[in-house]
């Protein structure tokens, strides 16, 4: 699993961005959210992820997102 760190939340939308150490940053979506509720995440928070391709938008994305 990669580690980054929590860039934005996009609360109302149901989605957020991880700042990778190296590279762009990694859009996730609330269904990604694991070991506790997308609600309770917050920006600057670290968390570790699996990187997936996303087949609608055709561009990685993290899933299985825990925090740290």
């Amino acid at each position: 699993m990669a580690s980054g760190t929590i860039k934005k939340i996009v609360g109302d939308r149901g989605f957020g961005f991880i700042q990778q150490a190296e590279g762009d940053d990694l859009f996730f979506h609330r269904s990604a959210v694991t070991g506790t509720t997308f609600e309770q995440l917050t920006e600057g928070q670290a968390v570790t992820y699996e990187k997936a391709m996303d087949p609608r938008r055709n561009k990685e994305s993290a899933q299985k997102v825990p925090p740290a």
